[in-house]
């Protein structure tokens, strides 16, 4: 597999996260981590399906010790902490926020060995900080409660785990990418074992939100991890990086399309700012390598 068909792959992970929003509102009231655990034990199941239907064996699960603290870590850590933030906190703001992870991504890269901090680095993030303090005192449209607070910060922290999940993936190149499978089962299993110990199970009840679960597990909460270990292992990762500034734009306009948000001015003026910011940061990271 070339450097470019990997980044393309890569690409459609950016894609079907744009998504993850709409479609985890549409799932109703089920409970972050009852959510998780659904979820990731359907993209975790057809990944593992997938492995054995090509190769007959499960032999990619054994991985060391370090391999499964990234991976369960990353992928556990963001995803209950972007469901929690999405219950608690309004879907739109919460995502943006949470969106923060691209332009993270380009900070912790620029520390990797041989990388350095540049000027344009700290223009990017200060946009990106802007863009963020307008969610909370431009938008005289929305009343925050104290509530919500707890969403907010959950937000913000996923955002984090997110960016060091995917930096420290790139330093994993010899896992192979089937070993996902296995991180999301041990992540389905965590968010089970917390589910059961403080919230009440909440099944969907329609036939609408059964498919969004489902679609959760088979896109954004499933293919989207594979295409994205592919591309941040074989791929070109400053494109990628670059590229994951379209996420948040492409999610609040899947939001708006499903009824969830209202377009107004300060949410496309905090994405703008926040995908903007991405984009000066990441200004040198648009050439694919030769």
């Amino acid at each position: 597999m070339t450097s470019r068909t990997a980044t393309f792959i890569g690409l459609t992970a950016i894609l079907m996260w744009s998504l993850l929003a709409a479609l985890t509102v549409m799932t109703g009231r089920i409970p972050a981590f009852q959510l998780a655990a659904m979820t990731f034990a359907i993209g975790g199941a057809v990944g593992y399906a997938s492995r054995l239907l090509r190769t007959g064996s499960a032999a990619s699960l054994w991985q060391p010790l370090i391999a499964w603290v990234v991976g369960v870590g990353g992928l556990f850590g963001y995803h209950a902490l972007y469901f929690l933030a999405l219950r608690l906190a309004p879907p739109a703001e919460a995502g943006l926020l949470n969106y923060l992870w691209p332009l993270l991504i380009v900070l912790f890269s620029s520390l990797l060995p041989g990388e350095r901090l540049a000027l344009h680095h700290v223009v990017g993030a200060l946009l990106g900080l802007i863009g963020t303090v307008l969610l909370f005192a431009g938008n005289t449209g929305t009343h925050y409660e104290s509530a919500q607070i707890p969403g907010f910060v959950a937000a913000f922290i996923a955002a984090f785990v997110w960016a060091a999940y995917s930096v420290m993936s790139r330093r994993l190149k010899a896992v192979p990418t089937d070993a996902v499978a296995g991180f999301c089962l041990a992540t389905a299993l965590l968010a089970a074992a917390v589910h059961l110990g403080v919230e009440i199970t909440v099944w969907p009840e329609t036939p609408v939100q059964w498919l969004a679960v489902l679609a959760l597990g088979i896109g954004p909460v499933g293919a989207a991890f594979y295409a994205w270990d592919i591309g941040m292992k074989r791929g070109d990762i400053r494109v990628l990086g670059a590229a994951s500034y379209a996420t948040p734009l492409l999610s609040t306009a899947f939001l708006i399309l499903a009824g969830f948000a209202q377009p107004t001015a300060t949410i496309a003026l905090a994405a703008f700012l926040i995908a903007g910011g991405g984009l000066i940061a990441a200004k040198d990271m648009f050439r694919l390598r030769r």
